[in-house]
């Protein structure tokens, strides 16, 4: 309330009060005199002044509810103001915020769109250099590549998109060249062999590209900061060299039709996913020693022109080997088929090493032809079956483990000259028989297998089983 007012009222409550104190003296006490007046007017002097009194006491009290009220409502009013500005600090923190993140995103938007204009310039450079009609660019162009990869190893797409060119590459029709020209040779005999060795040189860069990404490490537990995990290659009807992928670790593989000039080894090498080698021609051996299939793997009509070695490989579900042909030695010792094994119609010339192998179903050798010796010597399997096959050297059955059914039917063993053979075992129920005859399409003469009940009668020269 403001003085001015505080004034006016104390001096109208003062003014009231002499007023009423003058009117009680005088009005109350007319008439009266001696000490009957002195006590009137000292009574009327009482009553105005305590009438007073109680109305400025009155005035104090409302006062100081008004300060008291002005005061209370001051403190709300100052904790609304302070809510207001604590509100308006969070709104402008807020804005502020969102503005941050928004020109965060705007500038990781723009550096990502930036990144992946970069990308797609040096991959569309890279493949262009692939094109180019020099050696030395086309490496360029490869290792280019590799670079672009390596340089993003969150980017999964991005390198598989690599090995996916890579691959492309190598799957480009390409001839080896043949040997040295002599000096007299023509100009455009010789300039084209040596086109020949340079892009030779240009495929051998682009599979140690992939190979050595694909190699895990030494150590099980400690992956190596160069490998590439769940790679895939398609390389059918690639033309590889030397192919080397030992102790290697990728996911699905597929190499139908694929020529492997020299030697290929795939020693140790882990396949996490299905496998193709269906149509594949190995030049030269072949080695899959210790090699884990972890899913199926098809070799079927496979060419095996040097030795086959899958000694100690784990086959974990199907393993297709049907029409494959071994012109050499398959060494299959301590091998492990979980899933069912086929080996139809397979062709052995050499020696077929079956020695120690666990089939954990079962295995079929129906109408295989083993020109070599057949050894499966200790083998451990569910169920076999040889139906139509015919054993041309010794065969090895000794301490084998047919759990269940065994079949022969129509299998055929070549007769031999005079003299041990080293047939130590047939499964129950079946033995070669005494008599031997020819048999149409086979060079010499050859018994038949009989099963129980069967008689030892001559078989006819068309019997082929």
């Amino acid at each position: 309330m403001p003085r001015r007012v505080i004034a006016t009222v104390a001096a109208l409550i003062a003014t009231a009060t002499i007023g009423l104190v003058v009117v009680l003296w005088w009005a109350a006490t007319a008439g009266l005199s001696g000490a009957e007046l002195v006590n009137a007017r000292f009574n009327a002097l009482r009553t105005g002044l305590s009438i007073g009194v109680g109305g400025g006491g009155i005035f104090a009290l409302y006062l100081a509810w008004r300060r008291q009220h002005a005061t209370e409502i001051g403190l709300v009013q100052k904790e609304r103001d302070q809510a207001d500005v604590a509100r308006a600090y969070e709104l402008q923190r807020e804005t502020a915020e969102h503005t941050r993140l928004h020109a965060e995103r705007v500038a990781a938007t723009t550096e990502r769109d930036a990144e992946a204009r970069r990308i797609t310039d040096l991959y569309a450079r890279s493949v262009e250099q692939l094109g180019s009609d020099k050696a030395p660019v086309r490496h360029g162009g490869l290792y280019a590549l590799e670079r672009l990869a390596l340089d993003h190893p969150d980017n999964l797409a991005l390198r598989q998109t690599v090995v996916n060119v890579i691959c492309a590459y190598l799957r480009a029709p390409f001839d080896l060249p043949g040997e040295p020209r002599d000096a007299d040779t023509d100009r455009p005999v010789r300039d084209e062999r040596h086109e020949q060795v340079q892009e030779r040189e240009v495929r051998l860069t682009a599979q140690r590209i992939l190979t050595s990404h694909l190699y895990s490490g030494s150590d099980d537990d400690y992956l190596a900061a160069t490998f590439w995990p769940d790679t895939d290659l398609d390389l059918t009807g690639a033309v590889l060299i030397d192919w080397d992928m030992k102790d290697c670790l990728l996911r699905k593989a597929t190499f139908k039709r694929t020529i492997f000039a020299g030697h290929a080894i795939f020693s140790g090498t882990t396949f996490t996913g299905n496998v193709q080698f269906s149509g594949a021609m190995f030049s030269d051996d072949a080695l899959f020693g210790r090699a884990t299939f972890t899913r199926n793997v098809q070799f079927n009509g496979t060419a095996f022109n040097g030795g086959a070695r899958f000694d100690g490989a784990k086959f974990i579900m199907h393993a297709g080997f049907s029409e494959a042909t071994f012109a050499e030695g398959a060494l299959f010792e301590g091998a492990t088929f979980t899933g069912k094994a086929l080996f139809n119609k397979a062709r052995f010339s050499g020696d077929a090493q079956f020695g120690g192998v666990k089939f954990i179903t079962y295995v079929e050798f129906n109408e295989v032809m083993f020109a070599g010796n057949a050894l499966f010597w200790g083998v451990a399997v569910e169920d076999a079956y040889f139906n139509g096959a015919a054993f041309s050297e010794d065969v090895r059955f000794d301490e084998a483990n047919f759990i269940r059914e065994t079949q022969f039917k129509g299998a055929t063993l070549r007769h031999a000259p005079p003299g041990p053979r080293a047939v130590l075992w047939w499964p129950t129920r079946w033995r070669p028989s005494l008599d031997h005859t020819a048999i149409e399409g086979r060079e010499g003469t050859w018994h038949r297998l009989l099963g129980r009940g069967e008689t030892d009668e001559p078989a006819s020269p068309s019997d082929d089983g």
